[in-house]
Formats: C-alpha cells, sequence, structure tokens
C-alpha cells in the first residue's frame, strides 16, 4: 500500500511512499508546457503548466503515480481496493478517467482552491488506459503550501475531505481515518504523566514512553496515525538538507520492510521514497536498495518543450568503507 506526507518550512514539501510488490520501471519524469494532454473526454491541453513526478510511461505518456506543478501543486494517488468507484461517463459533467486525474488537475490548477472549483463538476469515469492496462482503485491527496484536501470516488458521488493533518495511506475511507486518530489522543512527545491512581505514582522507566500506544505495524491505519504522529511533531530547520531529511525521515516511520508482508505475489514493500520541494520543483527520491538521496531539478530543463523527460531510477547503491 502506500503513504503520502506534507510538510513545511522555509519551503513546502510534498511526497510518499510507493509500496509493492513490483516496480512498472517508474521514472521521475518532467511534462514540459507544450506537450500534448489528449484527454479521452475532456478536451485536449496544450499548453499547461510543467510537472515533474514519478510516472510510468506508456506509449509516451505519463501514467504519474505522484506529481507536482511549478505552480507549487502536489497530488498523489494512492490505493484505495474495494471503496473506489468509477461511473460510466456523465452527462453535463466533465468526465475524466482515473489515469487522468493527476496532469487534468495538475495543467492548469495553482492552488487547491482551484482545484476544489474543477472538482465541483468533475465525474472520474470508468476508463481504461488501455486493455493491457486497466484502471487502478485509487484515492487522491492534492496540496499546496496552505491546505491539503482528500478526492474519494464513492458509490455515493465523489467525496471531497478537508485535511488538515496532510496524511494519506489507504484504506478505510479518510474520514475513518480521522476519526480514528481520537482513539491515540493521549499519546504524546512530553514525558507521561502517573494517573494510573491518585495515591499511587509511578515513574517511567525509559524515554519515549509517553508514545506507548503508537501502533507499529503495516495496516494502513496504522501507518495514518504513525505518520500522522511523527510528521506533527517533526523538528526541522529552515534550510534544504535539514527539510529534506527531515522528510525521508517522517517516511521512513512507515516504510516497508521486504518480507514483512506477504501477498499474492510476492512480498509488498517501498520500493521508492520521495519528497518534492513543491517550491522550487526539485524531485527527490530513494529507493529500496539506494538510501542515496537523488534529486531531478524541474527548472534545469527545457520547460517550453514539448518533449517528455525521463530520469530512470538510481536503484543501487555504493557502500563507502571510510578507513581505506
Amino acid at each position: 500500500m502506500c503513504t503520502a506526507a506534507t510538510f513545511k518550512t522555509k519551503d513546502f514539501y510534498f511526497g510518499r511512499n510507493l509500496d509493492y510488490e513490483y516496480s512498472y520501471n517508474e521514472t521521475v519524469t518532467v511534462t514540459p508546457r507544450n506537450f500534448p494532454f489528449k484527454f479521452r473526454a475532456a478536451g485536449e491541453s496544450v499548453s499547461h503548466l510543467a510537472m515533474i513526478g514519478m510516472a510510468f510511461v506508456q506509449d509516451g505518456y505519463p501514467l504519474y503515480y505522484d506529481a507536482t506543478n511549478e505552480a507549487g501543486l502536489s497530488v498523489a494517488g494512492l490505493n484505495f481496493p474495494s471503496n473506489a468507484f468509477y461511473p460510466p461517463k456523465a452527462e453535463n459533467m466533465t468526465n475524466v478517467a482515473p489515469f487522468e486525474f493527476i496532469p487534468y488537475i495538475l495543467c492548469d490548477c495553482k492552488s487547491v482552491k482551484d482545484a476544489r472549483k474543477k472538482l465541483e463538476n468533475l465525474n472520474i469515469y470508468d476508463e481504461n488506459f488501455s486493455p493491457a492496462l486497466p484502471h487502478s482503485p485509487l484515492h487522491w491527496l492534492i496540496s499546496d503550501k496552505d491546505e491539503s484536501i482528500v478526492v474519494e470516488p464513492m458509490k455515493d458521488g465523489l467525496k471531497v475531505y478537508d485535511d488538515p493533518v496532510g496524511i494519506l495511506t489507504n484504506n478505510p475511507t479518510f474520514d475513518f481515518h480521522m476519526t480514528n486518530l481520537a482513539t491515540y489522543l493521549n499519546v504524546t512527545r512530553e514525558e507521561p504523566v502517573s494517573r494510573f491512581a491518585q495515591d499511587f505514582a509511578l515513574t517511567p522507566y525509559s524515554r519515549g514512553m509517553g508514545a506507548i500506544g503508537l501502533p507499529g505495524d503495516l495496516s494502513s491505519a496504522s501507518r495514518f496515525v504513525k505518520a500522522a504522529f511523527t510528521k506533527l511533531n517533526s523538528i526541522s530547520g529552515d534550510g534544504e538538507v535539514e527539510s529534506v531529511s527531515q522528510f525521508f525521515h517522517i517516511l521512513g516511520s512507515v516504510e516497508q520492510q521486504m518480507g514483512c508482508c506477504r501477498v499474492e505475489k510476492g512480498f509488498e514493500h517501498t520500493i521508492y521514497s520521495s519528497c518534492c520541494n513543491a517550491t522550487k520543483g526539485i524531485y527527490y527520491y530513494t529507493t529500496y536498495n539506494n538510501s542515496r538521496i537523488v534529486g531531478v531539478d524541474m527548472r534545469r530543463e527545457e520547460l517550453d518543450s514539448a518533449a517528455l523527460v525521463s530520469y530512470p531510477l538510481q536503484k543501487q547503491t555504493a557502500l563507502l568503507i571510510q578507513n581505506v
């Protein structure tokens, strides 16, 4: 499954863990301003905001997992099985296929406020990219430096939730995750206060006991709580190195190790983690076997072109022996 997060210091950061059992050979992909997006039922966008993110490029089309545009608006799609529902095309609405949703929002929207307006008349309809690539059941986190929303396509309509914690995982629905946070309202980063009995005081025997009860399993409900607690209590300097490093530490609190979650076709694990400086358009990532932080700067590309630019992931690390 997956975890998406936001973080703000001097700049705004957005990223995610992609947890799955295998890779589609995704690449860091820059879509310049004049790349023609030909939406299946919503017309064509031939001049739009540039964007950068992680994508599987198929037949020349970037199937984005997560992306940020040059205005700083960011979107990530996360697995939402059993709950996601895509109806047929609807009359008098803008019909967008699930695989088109991220570029459709990022082409023109500069803020969450802009995205909200597009969502008012949007129908995310049942359409596959191709017979070999059926659509995935998804919900999405949309964020800018000021706010975040979650978009969930359900049988009873398209749900849009305010997301005050700036975190998203997977099932159940987002309203459950927010309600479930109250289960952990006594969890704290501070030293715990003895409340066991009025006339009998207990003394902590270890640091960190204020966080006893914080979940550590790999379920989406537990990852939501753990990521929210870590993000909301994180302290970082304003510099780029400090901010990016701290963001990866937040994602690291909920990463999945190979072998701990068996699924039908193997073991789910964190294939990549990303952190985009949405203010500057720099997309950083790590992979399962490469913990070195690698970055791609969108603004170093020719953004007025029409050609996609893709960078294969550096998936292997080089071990440094310091005492050579």
